[in-house]
């Protein structure tokens, strides 16, 4: 499988899709997806892949597919957009949320959606993102000196 595609991901529903190159077929790409739920693992399609089981020929494809998928198959269906507050850094997903007047933060590498964030509170959206630069600033610098 190749990287997650975050910078392409749609939230939907109460999901996030997010796409990613299955394979190739005669020179084409071949697309697939994996999703995020806001409700996490109450959800059974959070982390799934491709619960739909079609692939698409392009980004724009999957994600209707995937769309149309949670149309007919969704647990819920969210008021808000629990995924609005989400960035791409080095091709690492990084979503912020904000709970009680704390934010919080959830950080998926660019291969997988396994959640590796420090399970750390801030004040503002700021501090939590400054806080997460810091760190790929501080462990990049390491990794080069060594």
């Amino acid at each position: 499988m190749s990287r997650l595609i975050y910078e392409s991901s749609v939230s939907y529903k109460g999901y996030l899709i997010i796409p990613f190159v299955f394979g190739k077929a005669d020179n084409y790409e071949i697309y697939s997806y994996k999703l995020l739920s806001e409700t996490g693992y109450k959800s059974h399609f959070h982390k799934s892949e491709n619960p739909a089981e079609i692939y698409g020929n392009s980004i724009n494809n999957i994600i209707e597919i995937a769309k149309e998928h949670i149309d007919k198959n969704a647990e819920f269906v969210s008021k808000g957009d629990g995924f609005k507050s989400r960035y791409i850094y080095r091709n690492n997903l990084i979503i912020v949320f904000q709970e009680g007047g704390k934010y919080f933060y959830d950080h998926y590498p660019p291969e997988l959606l396994n959640n590796i964030a420090a399970p750390k509170l801030f004040k503002s959206e700021f501090e939590c993102l400054n806080w997460i630069k810091q760190g790929f600033e501080g462990r990049y610098t390491r990794q080069r000196v060594i």
